[in-house]
């Protein structure tokens, strides 16, 4: 912030608070003040945007407990007329009058003398950063800190959507806490193909900048009711598919729904194992961007009862192939690095 706005703007009579209000008064005063004034209720109206501004600067210095010790400190000097005039012969010196009040004064026509090897009190660095926004090497003058433009923070919302929403993305109103505004609804769209728990950072739909500065982002954590067929997985589409053990050791080809309440012909090859997954191109969600695919998973079902013909059927089969162990393999694996030759 310029140095002079200390001097020029009286920040309590912006906030219209007193300037011995405490600190929970400033911030109930601010909160009411830019829930009023805020360019989102006043879309259109520059007076109130300036307004909005003006309240944001003066709550930036006043709820800041070392700012608003500096800033009364300036006002005080203001109200007690002190003068920046050049020191020398005949006359009292500028920095007399600034600080003789702030540092206990000075001897009767002498001059003031502040040392710059690092011993001077905190509140003459702090005051002097802030009036001239300088830093003289080795005197420690420090610049204002949250005086100028700052981005506004980020907030942080939640939001439930159907399992069609998810697919085909939604324009919400969102109810967002802000502590500093209070609760206000803010429009927002949710793009297609957010997954449940899926973070989703919306630019510029936070926290209003100080001083023009850019708002912060809305970070939105979504939850996404469950379907009983479906479930997303960004931009694909997943679905478990049943099929028979003849089907998957001989191969065939099966209905599959879609999301768009169609259905698509998807083709098992011969010896398909339980659990693999066959991708059916461009039938997942759509979006300007992208179109994702169908992720199709086969599951082979165990049939729970068999009837004498079945039976002997798949003892036959049994017979048929009973030189080959599926295991095999895995247990010569296993004897190749178990822990017991590890050792």
């Amino acid at each position: 912030m310029a140095s002079q706005d200390w001097f020029e703007k009286d920040f309590y009579a912006v906030l219209g608070v007193s300037p011995d209000a405490s600190a929970d008064a400033i911030k109930k005063a601010y909160r009411k003040l830019a829930r009023k004034h805020h360019p989102d209720a006043n879309a259109g109206d520059a007076a109130a945007e300036r307004r909005f501004k003006e309240i944001g600067e003066a709550y930036a210095v006043l709820s800041d407990t070392e700012q608003r010790q500096q800033y009364d400190a300036v006002r005080a000097m203001v109200r007690g007329g002190a003068r920046f005039t050049a020191g020398g012969p005949g006359g009292n010196g500028g920095f007399e009058d600034v600080f003789g009040g702030l540092f206990g004064g000075a001897p009767t026509g002498g001059n003031v003398r502040f040392s710059t090897g690092g011993q001077q009190p905190p509140i003459f660095e702090d005051l002097l950063g802030g009036m001239f926004g300088t830093r003289t090497p080795g005197a420690g003058f420090r610049s204002p800190r949250g005086g100028g433009p700052r981005r506004g923070e980020n907030l942080n919302a939640s939001a439930k959507l159907t399992f069609d929403q998810a697919v085909e993305g939604a324009l919400l109103n969102l109810r967002v806490d802000d502590p500093q505004t209070g609760v206000r609804t803010i429009t927002a769209r949710i793009p297609a193909g957010v997954r449940n728990g899926q973070k989703v950072r919306l630019p510029g739909k936070g926290r209003p900048g100080v001083l023009g500065a850019d708002p912060g982002d809305l970070v939105v954590t979504v939850e996404v009711e469950p379907h009983p067929v479906f479930a997303l997985d960004g931009h694909n589409v997943k679905i478990t598919i049943p099929v028979t053990f003849p089907e998957a050791v001989l191969g065939t080809q099966i209905e599959v729904p879609t999301i768009d309440g169609s259905t698509v012909r998807v083709k098992v090859p011969p010896g398909t194992p339980s659990g693999r997954t066959l991708r059916v191109k461009g039938r997942g969600v759509r979006s300007a961007k992208r179109t994702g695919d169908l992720l199709v998973t086969i599951q082979v079902v165990v049939p729970q009862r068999l009837d004498g013909d079945a039976r002997s059927a798949l003892e036959a089969f049994q017979d048929a192939t009973k030189g080959e162990d599926p295991r095999a393999e895995l247990l010569e694996r296993a004897r190749r690095t178990g822990v017991g030759d590890a050792r």
